[in-house]
């Protein structure tokens, strides 16, 4: 019996001047909740994909990827056979858009570059529309349900962009001023910390375990262990064979 080899769907991929503001971790921490992306991180890019659906042979088959470096973005999908190029571009743009819109304070397109690919992508669209009115009338429902969803993106998006750069700033700030606040909290002074080993040491039978003792009190162990190196020449405790 012959094998039916599977059908590829095309791949295409444009590119979008960028700029990076703070950093890819940072972009990665805030958008690791969209439970719909997979992310991957290094200290010079970041890469965003989505896998909308998968072949007979599990392959990725209707996909998107981000690829985001300091400069710009590159943008690569795949177009199933029956899928409109056009509508799946100004698609993927969509996604692009929304993503973009979560970290507009940690990385900024090329606003030119990006409203210039728009642009073209809903040109491309609105000029297939002069096909024959059986045709039209034939695709309606589908173009109509997914005009009305871009539209309405639009619309949340242009509302939305200015209160998210604001609050993207505010929680930052308080994200920086909490991590401050707990690193001095978590920063106890020698004679803190000897106090703490000895009570320790008191209420456990006269023994320490320093990986236990380090993760109960959210020391690190070359400290505690630095601790008790220092008591035992002070005299406060003896170390037993």
């Amino acid at each position: 019996m012959a094998e039916v080899a599977p059908i590829e769907p095309s791949i295409e991929s444009i590119t979008i001047k960028g700029k990076l503001l703070n950093s890819f971790e940072t972009m990665s921490s805030r958008l690791s909740t969209l439970q719909m992306f997979s992310l991957k991180s290094s200290g010079d890019s970041l890469t965003i994909a989505r896998v909308e659906s998968r072949n007979i042979q599990k392959k990725p088959f209707l996909f998107f990827i981000f690829d985001f470096n300091s400069v710009e973005i590159k943008v690569t999908y795949s177009i199933g056979l029956d899928t409109s190029a056009k509508i799946r571009r100004l698609y993927v743009l969509k996604n692009l858009i929304a993503v973009l819109s979560l970290v507009s304070d940690a990385y900024e397109a090329d606003n030119t570059d990006l409203l210039q690919h728009l642009d073209s992508s809903i040109d491309d669209v609105l000029g297939s529309l002069s096909q024959s009115y059986s045709s039209l009338f034939n695709n309606y429902d589908s173009l109509f349900n997914k005009y009305r969803e871009l539209k309405r993106l639009n619309i949340e998006l242009t509302n939305s962009n200015k209160n998210l750069s604001v609050q993207a700033a505010m929680f930052s700030s308080e994200n920086t001023d909490l991590k401050d606040r707990l690193k001095k909290l978590e920063t106890y002074s020698d004679e803190s910390l000897m106090s703490m080993v000895q009570e320790w040491i008191e209420s456990h039978d006269g023994t320490i375990d320093v990986n236990e003792f380090s993760n109960t009190y959210h020391i690190t162990p070359p400290r505690v262990e630095q601790i008790l190196n220092q008591m035992v020449s002070l005299g406060y405790i003896e170390l037993k064979g």
